[in-house]
């Protein structure tokens, strides 16, 4: 891994499509131990009234550093496939990001996720996040009708 801190926990801050009329329902919390902090996002997906989304993001206080080419992150669930979505300096619009297929189950696992695995949302933006525009990282359940529970930690970059 790159030498990189990402943003504290207690920074992250909980969005669902509530904020575009969607009846999504859910929370974030803070939870772990002193030194093992991750965050805990949990509710109800639902894609009526055009909705369909719950997440968890936190803002990079710093830039990534040169050269890295993916993220690390540890995370447990239910057994439902979640996203990590990313916002660049590109990303002007709320409706854009970039977004990378995760996997849960009920034990803790490490993943690394290169930004080449990373899908614009639309055509306006790059095929491939850089790096040194990235000004976001949310965990995001997102697309279906499911009930969520995620407890998720960026570890860093590589």
């Amino acid at each position: 891994m790159l030498d990189y801190t990402p943003p504290p926990a207690e920074t992250w801050r909980y969005i669902s499509d509530q904020v575009m009329g969607g009846i999504s329902e859910g929370q974030a919390q803070v939870a772990g131990p002193e030194g093992a902090r991750h965050l805990r996002l949990t509710g109800t997906v639902s894609t009526a009234n055009r909705g369909g989304f719950i997440q968890v993001r936190g803002e990079l206080l710093a830039p990534l550093p040169e050269g890295a080419q993916g993220v690390v992150v540890r995370v447990r669930g239910n057994g439902e496939g979640y996203f990590i979505h990313l916002r660049t300096r590109g990303t002007v619009l709320p409706w854009q990001y970039y977004q990378a297929p995760i996997a849960s189950g009920p034990e803790w696992q490490e993943l690394r996720v290169p930004f080449t695995a990373f899908r614009a949302s639309g055509a306006m933006l790059r095929d491939v996040p850089r790096a040194g525009d990235i000004k976001s990282l949310a965990a995001v359940a997102y697309g279906r009708d499911h009930q969520a529970d995620l407890s998720f930690e960026w570890i860093g970059v590589y």
